[in-house]
């Protein structure tokens, strides 16, 4: 992943004097008198919400280039594909080979590393391509037409005839299509699949996928076919299914970051102000490396209450929190005292989760804040990095390049998940 978490074990600060047995809302309930403000425990928890998607992007082309209408690329036509991706990232894809049964061209069952270090892979990548069966239907001679009956073996490579044993004869790869791969320098892929002029079959729609290293999201090789839309797409040509299935398992997910916690009176906004600089005393490294450390520290040498949160709940070792797990942690507050606190969005350049400038109030009056908070809650960018394709930025991490901005709610030409989608802040009081 880009992220880069720094998390650091840290002691929080030494906190208010130890409450009665009794808390201030049982007296108030009972007829107690309670002669100075309310004060009160209360735990803060934060929940990584976000769906927990496999893959990342998803999607397929069923016109050809040039064309009106779905349909296949016949020799000398061409499918064109665009897509966003990171380092770690991988594409898989599938196209039918037309005058056939069902086999498919793709690539190895782990998909292509698009990145190399820091290098995107670009060019003529029609040698990572291979001719495979989907081993669902047994084979006829190509373009014959004859439909074969179910074949129930695993998938296997077919790239020539040595390999495919069915007695049949397959142009190679590289006489029937030519891949190519283009970077615009940002984070968008270009993908090009040619059916070139001397080609011996025509292709069908393409299904396509990024992941992440070690999946193998199309199908398995040695293995039956999932049952997930292949066999549609090797058979029929309808990608379709398999377009279908992929999307709905892919989308950005982001981890949430370790942060920092800062206790205040009304009126003070010690992490950040809306639409001014960041101060300079820790919140881009929060923001963009998720080390809540520094800022911590510079908040608790003005005197602040202040601690950073960094073990999930459950957890021995501070680390981000994935979806389903959440940070916990407790502040003592008093009447006309304010909560405010940080997480760096994970998969982001310098994007951060908290309350409003002025944080959130504890007391109205002497009832103190109960409950879910999430709407108290948005998504800031701390104006110190450029923002790139969520979660597929180049420059996400350490070693960005200073945007010299302004702190401001996230407004820029990319789409994110609503915060209450990725995001669940609750107080309880203790």
């Amino acid at each position: 992943m880009s992220l880069t978490l720094v998390a650091m074990l840290f002691t929080q600060c030494q906190k208010n004097d130890v409450l009665d047995p009794l808390s201030d809302d049982l007296m108030l309930k009972h007829g107690s008198k309670n002669d100075g403000p309310p004060k009160g425990t209360f735990t803060v928890t934060i929940k990584n919400v976000s769906k927990p998607y496999d893959y990342f992007a998803a999607g397929g082309k069923f016109i050809p280039d040039g064309a009106t209408a779905a349909g296949p690329a016949f020799p000398g036509q061409s499918f064109t594909i665009s897509f966003h991706a990171g380092k770690g990232h991988k594409l898989s894809f599938a196209t039918m080979y037309g005058a056939s049964n069902d086999l498919f061209y793709g690539p190895g069952d782990e998909g292509i590393q698009l990145f190399n270090g820091d290098m995107p892979l670009t060019g003529d990548i029609t040698s990572m391509i291979s001719l495979w069966d989907a081993g669902t239907e047994v084979n006829h001679a190509p373009a014959s037409g004859e439909q074969g009956d179910n074949e129930h073996v695993p998938v296997k490579s077919v790239r020539n005839t040595d390999n495919v044993m069915d007695g049949f004869m397959y142009n190679t790869v590289e006489e029937n299509i030519q891949v190519l791969l283009a970077y615009d320098g940002t984070s968008k892929f270009t993908l090009t699949i040619k059916n070139l002029p001397s080609s011996s079959t025509p292709l069908s729609p393409v299904a396509w996928v990024v992941h992440n290293d070690m999946q193998k999201p199309i199908f398995e090789e040695g293995s039956p076919d999932y049952g997930k839309g292949l066999e549609m797409l090797a058979e029929t040509g309808n990608a379709e299914p398999l377009r279908d299935y992929l999307a709905r398992r892919s989308g950005y997910v982001s981890p949430i970051a370790p942060g920092v916690w800062v206790v205040h009176k009304k009126g003070f906004k010690p992490i950040f102000k809306n639409g001014k600089a960041d101060y300079g005393k820790g919140l881009e490294m929060l923001a963009e490396m998720g080390d809540p450390s520094t800022l911590a520290a510079s908040l608790m040498a003005e005197g602040y209450t202040s601690g950073v949160y960094n073990t999930p709940d459950g957890a021995t070792s501070p680390a981000p929190i994935f979806p389903g797990e959440s940070y916990s942690f407790t502040v003592d507050a008093k009447a006309g005292e304010y909560l405010s606190f940080a997480s760096m969005l994970g998969k982001s350049n310098d994007l951060f989760f908290a309350p409003d400038d002025m944080g959130i109030r504890l007391y109205n009056g002497r009832e103190s804040k109960r409950g879910n908070v999430t709407w108290e809650i948005k998504l800031w960018d701390a104006g110190t990095e450029p923002n790139e394709y969520p979660g597929a930025g180049i420059h996400q991490g350490p070693g960005g390049t200073d945007e010299n901005g302004k702190v401001m709610i996230v407004h820029d030409r990319f789409r994110y998940p609503d915060v209450y989608r990725m995001i669940r802040v609750s107080i309880t009081r203790n």
